[in-house]
């Protein structure tokens, strides 16, 4: 298991066929990973809907930011951690 404080991971993901890279602590990454085994999407497909989001929103934040808090905003409606 990583440790909690760690820094950010960058890896590539594909939006609407472009390549881009996000940094995101390790976390994140893994709670990325259950939200796209959960959904039965490729984390691509995840990413994408939260891009999309992000920049329907009024004040759009980065994509980090934007599926960090996609992430937060999913776990508290889901009541926490399995």
């Amino acid at each position: 298991m990583t440790p909690l404080y760690h820094p950010p991971v960058k890896r590539s993901v594909e939006i609407a066929g472009h390549k881009t890279s996000i940094s995101l602590e390790p976390a994140f990454w893994e709670m990325l990973r259950a939200a796209s085994e959960e959904e039965a999407l490729p984390i691509n497909a995840i990413v994408a809907r939260i891009d999309a989001e992000r920049i329907a929103s009024e004040t759009p934040p980065g994509l980090a930011s934007a599926i960090r808090l996609w992430l937060v905003a999913r776990l508290l409606e889901t009541g926490g951690p399995d």
